[in-house]
């Protein structure tokens, strides 16, 4: 989720250290347990006094969405609620989202859930100011008129998708992820707070938690990476590698969910200053065409895909072992710090139990020229250290099949 390619080249293996960049904060932060009771002031500092609240059925049932507007409620804020976000979010989803909001009139829009929920929000947002436009039109909005102002509140830690203006959605009659997005909706702060990560299933937190292991390290070899976003990568592996097992064995566990959100957060900076790369080219495809989560569809290729970029990424791959503790002998060659790497990403995602044969996920032999396709004419696949024909996809494919 939320993985839109970058505009700038760098050298493949990491930051060009003489290469001219600059930098926009990507958002207010209000970090740390408890801080969803600030949701009132984030909202007044946006101008509104009115919350439209963009979320998923699952949350509902969870209790965070009543949690949540009870908060708006003590604080006198009116408030309205699209509660029907899909798990991998579809145009029609979006475009059903934006119909409420325009009913429901002028408000900031809380984003409230994981990446999914995130991404409709800022759909949702864009097209309310813009009511002649559908989400299909996503090419054409980013010379939009602005949207709805926003507010972002993750309760899962991976998408990083509280740094930025853009969100995947899935055109369901094309079957592909577009790029919706805007810089209006970039949110004007993110609610980072731990404690609505509290109980995670397991399932769901590995999946969210390899997404953040995968922006850290994508954004690392990314084309587009430099001084900064290889600054906040590198940290990002550090919290996501040490504190994600933690976070997974305790879902109750305050201090790992703490980390681990804010690794989550710093990998979503990376990202959105470096792009990302071929895991999620892949993983783009292969939810379009399986309806795989996010995660698991990363999951599925993430170590071959390093393994293939090895060649053109052994600096990043370097800084990534280091990130995550590796201690390979002395005299270790560029190679043997890049295969650290790999190996160490492998054993998180075994400990995990988050990886999956792509048959288990709904592929068959006929889709994966498909999947492949798909996969190099996703634009974030532009970023990556190592260019891919499609032929060499379908070989990692097959490799996981």
């Amino acid at each position: 989720m939320s993985d839109l390619p970058s505009t700038r080249a760098a050298h493949p293996g990491g930051p060009a250290a003489q290469a001219q960049f600059s930098i926009d904060p990507t958002c207010g932060i209000a970090y740390g347990p408890g801080s969803i009771e600030r949701l009132p002031e984030l909202i007044a500092a946006t101008g509104h006094s009115r919350a439209f609240v963009v979320t998923d059925p699952g949350l509902r049932a969870a209790g965070v969405v009543e949690r949540v507007l009870k908060i708006l409620a003590r604080a006198d804020v009116e408030y309205g609620v699209y509660g029907e976000v899909a798990p991998n979010p579809s145009t029609g989803n979006v475009d059903a989202g934006a119909a409420a909001a325009r009913a429901f009139g002028p408000a900031a829009v809380v984003a409230l859930g994981g990446g999914s929920s995130l991404d409709a929000a800022k759909g949702i947002s864009l097209l309310v100011g813009n009511p002649a436009s559908r989400a299909a039109d996503a090419d054409s909005l980013w010379d939009a008129a602005d949207g709805l102002p926003l507010i972002a509140v993750p309760t899962t830690s991976g998408t990083g998708a509280e740094t930025n203006g853009f969100g995947v959605i899935e055109d369901t009659s094309t079957r592909r992820k577009i790029y919706l997005g805007h810089p209006s909706v970039k949110p004007h702060a993110a609610l980072l707070d731990p404690e609505l990560t509290l109980g995670l299933p397991p399932h769901v937190t590995a999946a969210t938690g390899i997404d953040a292991l995968v922006h850290g390290i994508e954004s690392l070899a990314s084309r587009g990476a430099d001084a900064v976003s290889v600054a906040y990568a590198s940290h990002a592996v550090a919290l996501v590698g040490r504190w994600l097992p933690a976070a997974y064995r305790d879902g109750s566990d305050l201090e790992a969910r703490s980390q681990l959100m804010l690794g989550a957060h710093l990998a979503g900076q990376a990202l959105t200053i470096s792009g990302l790369g071929l895991v999620h080219g892949i993983g783009h495809a292969l939810t379009a065409h399986t309806g795989t989560p996010h995660g698991v569809a990363l999951a599925a290729v993430f170590e071959e895909v390093m393994e293939f970029s090895a060649p053109a990424a052994l600096p990043a791959y370097e800084q990534a072992a280091r990130s995550l503790r590796v201690e390979p002998p002395a005299g270790t060659t560029a190679e043997g710090w890049a295969q650290a790497a790999i190996d160490t990403v492998r054993e998180i995602a075994g400990a995990l139990d988050v990886k999956r044969p792509l048959r288990d996920l709904g592929a068959t032999q006929q889709l994966l020229p498909s999947i492949a396709a798909g996969a190099v004419a996703d634009p974030v696949t532009g970023n990556t250290p190592r260019l891919p024909t499609e032929a060499e996809v379908r070989e990692i494919l097959e490799a996981v099949y």
